[in-house]
């Protein structure tokens, strides 16, 4: 028997699902994401949960009685001797900061101070274990410690001579402890100086390249306190000098943990005396081989603090993410706004990077993510908010934009997928091109203007709703209230309100699904709609998936090799 006629195969676009008989699915939305825009293993490094049980509260405060009057009395005393010796070593220092200790004033602050340190971790109960071999200020200028969690992670200065540290300048102003701070030299950065950042990175640099006039320095690339759970972007201030640098590990190996001090959590005062009250609090301090850059790290300091971190890690057996302090602070805003604080986090290294997002954008739509979400709980959105948001009702269009929106599938929106789903789906949707192309559609008598029955006609149709009520959409575009919408109305509207582009270009990529359909089954011949044909499926790629921001996605089906990030998703 001869074989059948082959069958006309249809175009190999994406989202497309082909079934054996001509007929058709519905179209399948290419839902595999990028996985650079994966949500992070750790959702939230910057909290810390855990509270004590009735039992631990009660052995506490037990232990409180005797441990911490004793313990305090004993730190009162080590700090006013740190601070006379702290004193005595910068007396009549000329230009504090600005020239380095020297000579009995440097050896002073390295044996006097060291040993005073020392003394205070154990008198308040810290066993300290430190591994490793601690690298010479002509080995490695730098110390980077990781992961940063708690104000006791100061115990590093006691084994490495007490380095000089990155502080705040207000810090210095303390009584008793600026004292002892300004003996350790501290590079001192200013909230109120707009260039303290630049000026902190070049101080660093100045020192570590002064071959050993400077003491080593202690950083914390982190730059915030997590809950060791991971490791966020490392900051790139100890990178730039291009010098080696030794990492140091943190681990508290604690069954009771007091000392984690996070931004969800327990406050600074309740940890300090929690710790007082236990007997003993274990710290190990692992210091790695020297990290000496190659000339590819030394030319790029993101690439340097990235393999340092991953070293870390990997010796810690933690995952990293790209969190960092600007997550905070957008976690912050998010709590100020009545929503769960950890709504905020949305990685904003990789977010900035790839999406060319700046911090003050963010916290913008941070702002308009917390007006769609008020009415829900769990700081989500769910497909009723997103509908009420742009007062239209749940179809099919609206769906699949909802759909593009919600990246894991679960339902809802958070704020991670809002911010990608602006910037990939609708900000570059709503071009010039697109809202004429959308003006001219309402326009039907060609006046220049929209009257609300153009408007409502259209948008009825598109939905396929005909009794929607769009006069309270129509009211919020007709800005100057003349019951016509101009085209910088119109305009102004759709520059401030991206999604409702998105919402036109996917209306009409599928009017021209629905046309494409018509004409495969116009195709289509008798024998093979008789024939048995297997179902075939046209897999979706995962890889160079065709971008859909566009008005007509049309005829650019073969070269995608230039497509950016961002088409990509």
């Amino acid at each position: 028997a001869s074989p059948p006629p082959p069958r006309r195969l249809m175009r190999n676009r994406p989202g497309w699902r082909v079934r054996g008989g001509g007929s058709m699915a519905q179209r399948v939305l290419p839902l595999p994401r990028q996985q650079s825009f994966c949500p992070p293993t750790i959702l939230n490094p910057f909290v810390h949960p855990g509270r004590l049980s009735a039992r631990d509260k009660l052995r506490t405060v037990l232990q409180g009685i005797i441990l911490l009057p004793l313990r305090a009395t004993c730190m009162a005393f080590l700090l006013l001797l740190a601070w006379l010796f702290a004193s005595i070593a910068t007396f009549r220092h000329p230009e504090k900061g600005s020239v380095p200790l020297q000579g009995w004033r440097r050896r002073m602050i390295q044996t006097t101070l060291s040993c005073l340190t020392r003394t205070l971790f154990f008198v308040m109960g810290f066993q300290v274990k430190v591994k490793g071999k601690i690298a010479s200020l002509q080995e490695a200028p730098i110390f980077v410690a990781a992961p940063h969690s708690s104000f006791f992670d100061a115990i590093i200065c006691a084994p490495t001579g007490m380095p000089s540290i990155v502080s705040r300048a207000e810090n210095l102003a303390t009584p008793v402890f600026g004292t002892i701070l300004s003996s350790l030299q501290p590079v001192s950065v200013s909230r109120q100086d707009p260039d303290s950042r630049k000026n902190t990175v070049t101080e660093i640099t100045k020192r570590a390249l002064s071959r050993g006039q400077w003491p080593q320095i202690l950083i914390f690339p982190e730059g915030t306190c997590t809950n060791r759970s991971c490791l966020i972007t490392f900051k790139q201030g100890a990178f730039v000098p291009r010098v080696p640098v030794q990492p140091v590990l943190l681990r508290y190996p604690n069954k009771l943990d007091t000392v984690t001090w996070t931004w969800q959590g327990y406050s600074l005062k309740e940890l300090c005396v929690m710790t007082l009250c236990q007997l003993f609090t274990r710290v190990e301090v692992e210091f790695l081989p020297v990290h000496v850059p190659n000339e590819e790290e030394k030319n790029d300091p993101i690439l340097f603090a990235n393999r340092v971190r991953q070293t870390m890690a990997t010796a810690l057996n933690v995952p990293v993410t790209d969190h960092t302090f600007e997550d905070c602070r957008l976690m912050i805003s998010a709590g100020q706004l009545t929503l769960p604080m950890e709504a905020g986090l949305v990685e904003f290294t990789k977010i900035s990077k790839k999406l060319n997002l700046k911090w003050n954008h963010v916290r913008e739509q941070l702002d308009t993510f917390a007006a769609i979400a008020s009415a829900s709980k769990g700081g989500r959105i769910g497909i009723e908010e997103f509908a009420e948001y742009l007062k239209l009702p749940i179809s099919d269009v609206l769906k699949e934009l909802f759909l593009l929106f919600d990246r894991n599938g679960d339902g809802t929106i958070d704020f991670r997928e809002y911010v990608i789903g602006l910037s990939i789906l609708c900000n570059p949707a709503n071009t010039e091109e697109t809202i004429r192309m959308a003006f001219k559609l309402f326009d039907a008598d060609e006046d220049g203007t929209i009257t609300a029955d153009e408007f409502a006609s259209i948008i009825q149709s598109a939905l396929g709703v005909p009794e929607l009520d769009v006069s309270m959409l129509f009211k919020e575009i007709d800005a100057d209230e003349t019951g016509k919408l101009s085209y910088d109305e119109f305009k102004d509207f759709a520059l401030k309100h991206p999604e409702y582009a998105k919402l036109f270009t996917t209306y009409l990529e599928l009017q021209r699904y629905q046309l494409d359909m018509s004409e495969e089954d116009d195709f289509e011949s008798p024998e093979v709609t008789h024939s048995p044909v297997r179902k075939t499926t046209v897999p979706v790629s995962e890889t160079t998936p065709i971008a859909r921001n566009k008005v007509c996605p049309e005829g650019n089906e073969e070269d995608h090799s230039s497509t950016s990030d961002k088409k990509d998703d």
